[in-house]
């Protein structure tokens, strides 16, 4: 559908593809990854492991939608040590995430799961971190990583580069749909 892709470009995304289910890598490492904490999410995020969820879960709920769109954002930073660089890279990730979220809700109801890179980044601090409930459950997006998305394999699947050449970051969504939409 031209039109979902039209928004998603509209929104910011750099690139997109579609892919149905079959071509999705799911690996449960990655909730292993998950709980050595290298993030500082774990536990701290509602949208993040183990907060959002078992992994088996997860997983069973993301194949139960038949196909998928994968979109992308290269972002400039000054070499690969520019963890500030890196840290505003994610926070625009983040805004375009959640403009892709407000753009496509009318157009497909509930009929979709928006995932995105790393934990949710709608609030600079997380309400779970003061046992507090979620403050904007509507905005919350969790993880690809959290779902058990093998972010590298299933780019490449979708014809999405996961390394964008010297000096750049790229962060990935996912949009897994009820019905097929092509580019």
């Amino acid at each position: 559908m031209k039109q979902l892709f039209d928004l998603l470009s509209q929104c910011g995304v750099r690139k997109a593809a579609s892919l149905p289910q079959e071509e999705i890598v799911y690996n449960t490492v990655f909730r292993e990854i998950c709980e050595k904490n290298s993030c500082g999410g774990y536990g701290a995020c509602y949208m993040c492991p183990p907060d959002v969820g078992p992994i088996d879960e997860l997983i069973e709920k993301a194949k139960s939608y038949p196909c998928c769109i994968m979109y992308q954002n290269v972002y400039e930073i000054e070499d690969s040590f520019d963890i500030e660089g890196m840290f505003e890279a994610k926070k625009a990730h983040h805004r375009v995430a959640q403009k892709i979220q407000q753009a496509v809700k009318p157009l497909l109801g509930e009929s979709f799961l928006h995932l995105e890179a790393g934990g949710c980044g709608v609030c600079e601090r997380c309400a779970k971190r003061d046992q507090l409930p979620c403050r904007f459950p509507e905005k919350a997006l969790p993880s690809l990583e959290a779902y058990g998305i093998d972010v590298y394999n299933t780019a490449s699947h979708a014809g999405l580069k996961y390394v964008n050449g010297q000096n750049t970051i790229t962060y990935f969504g996912m949009l897994l749909l009820q019905e097929e939409y092509h580019a």
